[in-house]
């Protein structure tokens, strides 16, 4: 059995663009990767609205993602492959972030899952999907450069997977956020799981 841990944010856990909740399992991107594997995959889903790579939220406290990596790790391991789809909410206005800061945060989980990794995992880094431009006008917690930070996130998390040796997937080039200028639509959540599948099929 290949257990492979998906970790991320509302995009991972299933946040519905029209505000009515979460997709079901027979919508949600790590579920439908797991069903596109076959039986000799296990799929463990570990996305949560608000999550960030480093950064506190005052208002809405318990969301880092560094702080969680590594009791996630330990409580599902043996874990064979860590799929990290992080940076959304680190755009957010309140966190006042470079693209190289995001990716240094990344950094920062990977190393705090590998410390409590049983083995050693295997790891594929996801640029998420691009803010809507106009985003702002539906959520103020972003703003223009929010957006323009999340079209620059793929080519530097590429590079930094590539000096890792990690695999590499940019989201954005599969799919596009929903009504809402930042949640996957069912259609994106389709097609993310489509092209992880040709990279995670195989797996050994």
């Amino acid at each position: 059995m290949i257990r492979i841990l998906c970790f991320g944010d509302s995009n991972t856990y299933g946040y519905r663009p029209d505000g009515l909740g979460r997709f079901d399992e027979k919508m949600r991107w790590p579920m439908l990767l797991g069903k596109l594997l076959g039986a000799e995959y296990q799929i463990v889903e570990e996305g949560l609205c608000g999550r960030t790579t480093v950064f506190d939220n005052p208002v809405n406290p318990g969301r880092r993602g560094s702080d969680q990596i590594g009791m996630l790790m330990e409580s599902h391991n043996p874990v064979d492959l860590l799929l990290v789809m992080l940076g959304t909410n680190d755009y957010k206005v309140r966190y006042q972030t470079s693209v190289s800061q995001i990716v240094q945060g990344m950094d920062q989980v990977i190393k705090k899952a590998l410390e409590k990794a049983s083995g050693t995992p295997k790891i594929l880094m996801i640029s998420p999907v691009h803010l809507m431009a106009g985003v702002e006008d539906i959520d103020p917690e972003y703003d223009v450069a929010s957006v323009e930070k999340s079209c620059k996130m793929a080519e530097k998390l590429e590079n930094y997977a590539r000096e890792q040796g990690y695999f590499f997937l940019d989201a954005a080039t599969v799919a596009a956020p929903g009504r809402d200028g930042e949640h996957m639509e069912a259609e994106g959540h389709q097609a993310l799981a489509a092209a992880l599948y040709k990279t995670c099929y195989g797996f050994k």
